[in-house]
């Protein structure tokens, strides 16, 4: 199976769930875009990103219909800026095919995989604090872990620790989509990992791994004595100045958001999934935020804003992971083509959220669905098509794409 960077349950491939196209209008758009004067040249930002003129929105515009068109998404929206070069902001298709109500960019998303940016950084605290060791062994915190005396928080975070990924078991797979509102424990999801051998020995290669991050999650409580959603929305949340941006308990979804469509069901058809429970990716992907507060979020985790410098160079360290040279993973980040952040996606929601330290730029796409496009995954099409525009040497790609598999 091809990695794929995902939160999501996406057990899909190995059931064999077929991937279906979606249809969904795509005539609405709401747009806020202001251009503002350019900016002396020493900017770092000058010679590394475009003016956001008229010209180059209405390029990007063409560019985020085309991968609507082409991969059948029914609504997205985009965050696109960098310092002086004015903010390209829209909001394009519909947020609900029942209603036709559209798609604008104050709606709350479900934003998957970038939950572990926000869990990692939990993590990353408690080290500066001393009440961690990125080389402790997961078994100091959390008992019964297969090699769990040597696996490290550094592997796991680095998703190198050879544990099996519990959103590829069957078993799961049936047990989400037979009850996709049913309530998951960190152990129920663990429990559907250990019953499947190791996979590799602990720091012999990359593997994306969901697991990792439930046990990173239950180390984060263990150490605090505090669960890890009001820990989070507490020490993490907060601090970073995110005012739309939660770690739900269960299915609580604020108003007004997105309707989200998937079709890792059961039946293999397409379904509303807006109010499936999210419990299943707790520390790996349960989070809730919108398109504001991730353009902060962006730039906050890239540049380590709650560490300090030394355990952020640890955070950014990148080790090969992919088919893609200038494409590797550090601890719960990546950096691909330059831009460091992370992807996500659940059923019915995907999202990108990255930032590129040499224009001091950021990119956010939330969408609402997760079915693929030929094996590609929608948010990273729109990441591509985006990038292609407005930074042609640093054209945002993840390895595996396309891809026949989800993970």
């Amino acid at each position: 199976m091809t990695t794929r960077w995902r939160s999501a349950a996406t057990a899909a491939a190995a059931v064999g769930l077929v991937v279906a196209p979606l249809g969904g209008g795509t005539a609405h758009a709401w747009s806020a875009a202001a251009p503002v004067a350019a900016v002396a040249a020493t900017d770092p930002a000058s010679d590394a990103f475009p003016q956001l003129t008229p010209a180059v929105a209405a390029r990007l515009d063409e560019a985020v219909r085309g991968v609507m068109d082409e991969a059948k998404v029914p609504g997205v929206m985009v965050s696109l800026s960098a310092p002086g070069k004015g903010e390209y902001v829209r909001a394009f298709g519909v947020a609900d095919k029942a209603t036709g109500q559209p798609m604008t960019p104050g709606l709350f998303m479900r934003m998957g995989s970038e939950t572990k940016t926000f869990t990692v950084t939990a993590l990353l605290q408690l080290v500066d604090e001393g009440r961690a060791g990125l080389d402790d062994p997961i078994g100091k915190y959390v008992s019964g872990v297969p090699n769990g005396d040597r696996i490290t928080l550094r592997e796991l975070a680095g998703m190198r620790s050879g544990l099996f990924n519990y959103s590829e078991d069957e078993g799961f797979f049936k047990a989400l989509t037979s009850d996709p509102r049913g309530n998951f424990t960190p152990r129920e999801l663990l429990a559907f990992s250990f019953s499947h051998p190791v996979q590799f020995e602990p720091g012999a290669r990359f593997q994306y791994c969901n697991t990792n991050l439930i046990l990173l999650g239950l180390v984060v409580e263990k150490v605090t004595g505090t669960p890890l959603a009001e820990y989070i929305n507490k020490e993490v949340v907060a601090p970073a100045g995110l005012k739309h941006t939660l770690f739900p308990l269960g299915a609580e979804f604020p108003s007004p958001h997105a309707h989200g469509y998937t079709n890792q069901t059961a039946s293999g058809k397409t379904e509303d999934a807006t109010d499936w429970n999210p419990s299943w990716g707790w520390a790996a992907g349960a989070m809730i935020s919108d398109l504001a507060d991730l353009k902060v979020w962006a730039k906050s985790v890239a540049t380590g804003q709650l560490l300090t410098p030394a355990t952020q160079a640890q955070r950014l360290k990148t080790s090969p992971a992919g088919n893609l040279p200038d494409t590797g993973y550090g601890l719960g980040i990546f950096n691909a083509e330059g831009w460091i952040g992370h992807n996500g996606s659940l059923p019915g929601y995907q999202s990108l959220t990255v930032y590129l330290p040499e224009a001091q730029a950021t990119m956010v796409v939330l969408l609402n669905t997760d079915i693929a496009d030929e094996g590609s995954e929608p948010s990273s099409l729109f990441g591509q098509a985006i990038t292609e525009v407005v930074t042609p040497d640093h054209v945002f790609e993840l390895p595996g794409q396309p891809a026949a598999g989800k993970q």
